[in-house]
């Protein structure tokens, strides 16, 4: 149960910016620094970037803020802020998928349809990655596997070549953890790609549902530790 809603958090992360880059213009949604990148890109070429390049960031920094004052708030009303946030994710990608199917994707990278589902993807990952951060400090980054990959294969170069004791059992439980993150965020890729050139943008319903699958995990397990305020 423990592995089971960090992972669907990694194919989520793996599908919404894997259909989100193809059908809005190159836009990471979850890996939001790449629109750094692209940003850059944009200006080495001599091109102005699009709009939602340049707010992407600034709009993922607002989100997770706000997330995190409202977290605050709610925990000390005794609230179950994790819950109350991880409901707000599933609305933002539900929201973005009914606009996604209503107008049809692509659409021109500027045009504000498309800069609205843009940022409510970005704004729902923003949630997940804030929430990721204050109540599953054990896992690794559901949005960045690069880390996540580079410790997998740290791991599986000495479960080869173990040292003379065995592998220590820390090691082993975080290689089978980590392997598997890294496999969920892959196989979200490989879904919205498949089901993207299957279906098109009606291939972003199928977020909502994992976020919602998401909840009902989260209902099954123990209350989560809410977010004490600093200080």
């Amino acid at each position: 149960m423990k592995y089971l809603l960090p992972s669907l958090l990694c194919f989520n992360a793996g599908f919404v910016d894997t259909a989100g880059f193809v059908a809005l213009n190159g836009l990471f949604a979850a890996h939001v620094t790449g629109n750094l990148v692209t940003f850059a890109a944009a200006l080495a070429d001599g091109r102005m970037p699009d709009l939602s390049k340049i707010i992407a960031v600034p709009v993922f920094c607002v989100v997770v803020v706000a997330a995190r004052l409202l977290s605050q708030a709610l925990a000390q009303r005794g609230i179950d802020d994790f819950r109350v946030l991880m409901a707000a994710k599933l609305v933002l990608l539900a929201h973005a998928a009914l606009v996604a199917i209503q107008v049809g994707l692509p659409l021109a990278a500027d045009t504000p349809n498309a800069v609205m589902t843009g940022m409510t993807l970005v704004s729902a990952m923003a949630l997940q990655n804030a929430l990721h951060r204050t109540h599953l400090t054990d896992a690794p980054p559901s949005t960045v596997m690069t880390g996540t990959m580079t410790q997998v294969l740290l791991d599986a170069t000495q479960a080869m070549r173990p040292p003379a004791g065995g592998l220590p059992e820390p090691v082993r439980l975080r290689l089978r953890r980590f392997a598997l993150f890294f496999a969920s965020f892959c196989g979200g890729c490989a879904v919205a790609a498949l089901l993207y050139r299957a279906v098109g943008v009606w291939c972003f319903l199928l977020p909502p549902l994992v976020a919602l699958a998401e909840i009902l995990v989260l209902s099954a397990a123990p209350p989560a530790e809410p977010a004490r305020p600093a200080g």
